[in-house]
């Protein structure tokens, strides 16, 4: 009876278990539509297409760029949404631990702002479920075992908005009528292979250095300072990188079709994202 008893509870916590994983993740995935709603609702209402009139004022490498990436009356996107796949690496400098992951992200130019909903897969039947958002001005990042059990809980620094925007200005290049001045960028020439990106945001404003191969693609993005957070310290100022390894046309643009992520620290590169776009959809 002992035994029977044992097997009863044992099955009674699992079911409470798989119930509880169940809600969580239900709680987050409402949680993120409830995001992604408020950041649609700010996107333009009006369509509108690129013209090569807007290139008239720009550096050379960016003009270069837009003629290689856009064709003439290409459709300005008014929203994004990316399915993502890759690695991220969970450890430190020195000590790589690249756990693969899945993740929709979906954008609006107008905003400017983006939600990116994560599941990165840490053991065999226990994710972690990540969201990064850049959405009325302020920033956001939250991590949670299942969606269940928080991890990291943090919004509304000035340290998040700086570096979620960051973000937002590096991956437009994957929708790169983003980039264009009607999309609110300013561009400022550095030399014949560089140009600086700036777009502000709420009360933000941030920079990115473009840098450009010879057939005008867009090969990486770079700033001296970008805040770095070790985990246990505060948050330092660290050049930061992101690297296209390849590029393949997706909804009509050319974009990177691989790329990794690093911080360029004291001691060495540290790679913390490799990844590429299953899919494209745009608005």
């Amino acid at each position: 009876m002992w035994l029977k008893a044992v097997l009863i509870a044992l099955v009674v916590m699992l079911l409470l278990a798989v119930a509880a994983v169940w809600l969580g993740g239900r709680g987050w995935r409402s949680e993120t539509s409830q995001l992604v709603d408020r950041l649609l609702a700010e996107r333009s209402a009006q369509s509108a297409t690129y013209s090569e009139t807007e290139l008239a004022e720009l550096p050379a490498p960016v003009v270069r760029y837009f003629r290689k990436v856009l064709r003439p009356g290409q459709p300005i996107v008014r929203r994004a949404r990316i399915t993502w796949a890759g690695e991220f690496n969970m450890g430190k400098p020195g000590r790589d631990n690249w756990r693969p992951f899945t993740a929709v992200q979906d954008y609006v130019p107008a905003a400017p702002g983006f939600v990116w909903d994560a599941r990165i897969a840490m053991m065999p039947g226990m994710p972690v479920l990540v969201r990064d958002a850049y959405l009325d001005g302020s920033g956001r990042m939250q991590g949670a075992v299942f969606g269940l059990i928080s991890v990291v809980d943090s919004q509304g620094t000035p340290t998040l908005a700086s570096g979620a925007l960051q973000r937002y200005l590096g991956e437009a290049a994957w929708f790169p009528t983003a980039l264009l001045p009607s999309q609110g960028v300013t561009w400022t020439a550095i030399d014949d292979t560089r140009a600086l990106a700036t777009l502000t945001g709420g009360g933000t404003t941030v920079s990115l250095e473009f840098r450009f191969n010879e057939e005008g693609m867009n090969v990486a993005v770079f700033t001296p300072e970008r805040f770095y957070d070790d985990g246990t310290n505060p948050p330092v100022a660290r050049p930061w990188q992101a690297r296209s390894l390849r590029f393949a046309e997706h909804a009509g643009m050319i974009v990177a079709d691989e790329a990794v992520v690093e911080w360029l620290l004291p001691d060495g590169v540290f790679a913390y994202w490799r990844g590429r776009p299953v899919k494209i959809e745009v608005e």
